[in-house]
């Protein structure tokens, strides 16, 4: 008997309805026509368990436990999902070959992984095991994965990477929270001040955002335009470009911040001749940007339709589990496999039906073109979002819904349409010894931009002109502008700087490392951090703007700058990647990791958190799991009270804190 383990239910189902019928479901699991068996996880069915399992001792928060570093790990069963576990557990007993169906990520083949290693399933079992990868839960792509199953010891490495990454998280989770909770005390904040390798830094983002808004004086500063005139009377206008004389009245990005020197340029040149000293106009062209993972995704959502990135996973979660209309969501993946340029035209036909505002675009396509987003080496565990075969019945989607379906269906089909082509036009002229530059841009075929409903503004088209040419400039003129602060930041660009956060750090090693990354956290926990961040009152929601709390700040200015910024997920990241490429070893990893930490618990202890000082611990938020869930890799997003020391309502708390904290995040 054949044993199917999937990550969830859903899975499951889609999975044992392609195998030979008929289908039995049973209490845990489902029997297949032939004999074999599907069953599942519910998510993570174990859990780390939580420091008092390692000692009763620490129960209650001491700076001399730390840091707690288990001797040997313990897991534990969650509570709501014990009888699954008795059910697998028989199950595994039972079958004579076991599948791994887990979601096709790191933490997913971690998540069945630690099952069977809990349960104790023999090693010949193990052995054997095979891993099935699915990423689309409509029949055909099931089938397809069933012919194509893997030997599962092909992914120990990655299992090995996700096991580091959650413990190392624990670690530096569980010691730092208490670590620093327990120095707040020192100065009168009684809560909860929670840290973490990936929540710390972000929160740091914002923070110095906020202060660098705050901090901000606008000055003016000033550009001039000479108005020019073609001797058939054709005008437009050329920028002044500031000579190194002018740099003294220039700040660090070039504005020229002196009006008396801008002045004086407008009027030594009305009425002078300009002469041509370059006139280019190069072709251009631009393929359409690739399909989405969900990190792009998010960011798009967010500036069409204001959407949190909680929200926009959810309702991918739901498109993918319920409606199947989506392939697997939580993907990093901006790539198509090649063979999956056969179904088009199938999907095509499901966009039609599911976004008929889309029929057009979907008339306009061409299904015989093949650009760079179907590249098999590009492509490993899973691929970018994009639409199923399968149609939606009218009216089956909700709002939100059907507002991202219509952004991955968008992404899809510009795949199918010409490149951007486009003529630059550049014209550089000499006028009374200054330099001035026009530039334009005209669309000479829209190609997948004419899906965005129309194509950008482009600036007037500049004259045909030669070098050597002679022009009027009718006069100068001189444009006052503001230094404008930096905008805070809103669900995309706070998204954007987690996966682009390699320009947040100085280090150029680090850097490269991080730009070939992950970013800050993965596609799975982006949202679940900003929500936790939020639900834990260092973040607020004003409108669309995201900005920190007085508490935020206090915890961000108590910690050592290396915990505040990203340079660590940066070592991590490079770490998990050597171990996922058999070119890592977890020990030295692990022991890096130890001898780091206790270091970070000595500097912390030296100190003492004045920032909290007159702080009020943040106010419990109510937090609203979404189907998408705080399931794998996502944070633990329970309110962290603010204890009252020595009660027993506080004691209680601070329990709930330490669990909440030893999340992977």
């Amino acid at each position: 008997m054949k044993l199917y383990i999937a990550e969830k239910p859903s899975l499951a189902r889609a999975i044992a309805a392609v195998l030979p019928g008929p289908q039995k479901r049973e209490d845990g699991y489902i029997r297949c026509g032939n004999g074999d068996l599907v069953s599942w996880c519910i998510g993570h069915l174990l859990e780390q368990a939580e420091p008092e399992s390692y000692d009763p001792a620490y129960k209650q928060w001491r700076y001399e436990h730390l840091p707690i570093v288990p001797d040997k790990w313990k897991l534990k069963p969650r509570p709501k999902v014990r009888g699954q576990l008795s059910a697998l557990k028989k199950l595994t007993k039972d079958a004579d070959q076991l599948v791994h169906a887990g979601d096709p990520d790191r933490e997913g083949q971690l998540l069945v992984d630690e099952v069977i290693e809990y349960l104790g399933v023999p090693e010949s079992k193990r052995r054997s095991m095979q891993r099935l990868l699915i990423s689309d839960l409509n029949p055909s792509a099931v089938k397809r994965a069933l012919e194509r199953l893997k030997p599962n010891s092909e992914f120990v490495p990655l299992s090995v990477s996700a096991l580091a990454r959650s413990r190392a998280d624990w670690l530096y989770g569980i010691n730092l929270t208490r670590a620093l909770t327990l120095q707040g005390r020192r100065v009168g904040f009684d809560g909860l001040l929670s840290v973490g390798r990936v929540q710390t830094p972000v929160l740091g983002l914002v923070v110095e955002r906020d202060r660098a808004i705050e901090a901000f004086v606008s000055k003016p500063f000033f550009e001039v335009l000479a108005h020019l005139q073609t001797e058939d009377a054709q005008t437009f206008s050329a920028q002044w470009q500031p000579s190194e004389a002018c740099a003294r009245w220039q700040d660090d990005e070039g504005r020229v911040l002196s009006r008396d020197l801008a002045q004086n340029v407008a009027s030594r040149i009305t009425g002078r001749e300009a002469l041509v000293e370059s006139a280019t106009r190069k072709p251009g062209r631009q393929p359409p940007p690739l399909p989405y993972n969900l990190s792009a995704l998010q960011i798009d959502a967010s500036k069409a339709f204001g959407m949190s990135a909680q929200g926009v996973l959810d309702a991918c979660q739901s498109l993918y589990e319920k409606h199947r209309l989506i392939t697997y969501p939580r993907s990093d993946c901006r790539y198509l496999p090649k063979e999956h340029h056969a179904e088009a035209t199938a999907v095509f036909n499901a966009i039609r039906q599911s976004a008929p505002t889309l029929a057009g675009a979907v008339a306009g396509s061409d299904s015989t073109i093949k650009g760079r987003a179907w590249n098999d080496a590009k492509v490993e565990a899973h691929h970018a979002i994009i639409p199923t075969a399968k149609s939606a019945r009218e009216g089956t989607l909700s709002t939100s819904e059907a507002k991202v379906y219509e952004l991955i269906a968008r992404q899809y089909l510009m795949q199918f349409y010409q490149n951007w082509s486009y003529n630059d036009t550049e014209l550089t002229f000499r006028i009374e010894g200054g330099v001035f530059i026009a530039r334009a841009r005209q669309t000479t075929d829209p190609g997948w931009r004419a899906l965005l409903g129309k194509v950008a503004d482009e600036a007037p088209e500049l004259p045909l002109l030669s070098v050597g040419d002679r022009l009027l400039c009718e006069r100068g003129e001189v444009v006052e502008k503001q230094t404008q602060p930096p905008k805070p930041f809103t669900d995309a660009t706070l998204l954007a700087a987690m996966t682009g956060i390699a320009r947040f750090v100085a280090d150029p090693a680090l850097r490269k490392v991080l730009r070939e990354t992950d970013g800050l956290g993965t596609e799975a926990t982006r949202a679940g951090i900003i929500e936790l961040l939020v639900t834990r009152g260092y973040l607020s929601r004003q409108g669309k703007s995201i900005r920190s709390s007085a508490a935020g700040r206090g915890l961000i200015d108590a910690l050592p700058a290396q915990v505040q910024k990203p340079d660590l997920t940066a070592h991590w990241e490079s770490s998990l990647d050597a171990m996922a490429r058999r070119e890592g070893r977890y020990d030295q990893f692990m022991s890096a990791l130890n001898d780091s930490l206790s270091e970070l618990i000595n500097q912390l202890g030296a100190s003492t958190p004045e920032s909290l000082r007159g702080i009020d611990a943040p106010r419990k938020r109510r937090f609203t799991k979404g189907k998408g869930g705080a399931r794998k890799g996502a944070s633990s997003a329970k309110s962290d009270g603010a204890a009252k020391r020595g009660s027993k309502a506080g004691a209680a708390s601070r329990r709930r804190s330490t669990r909440a904290v030893s999340s992977k995040t």
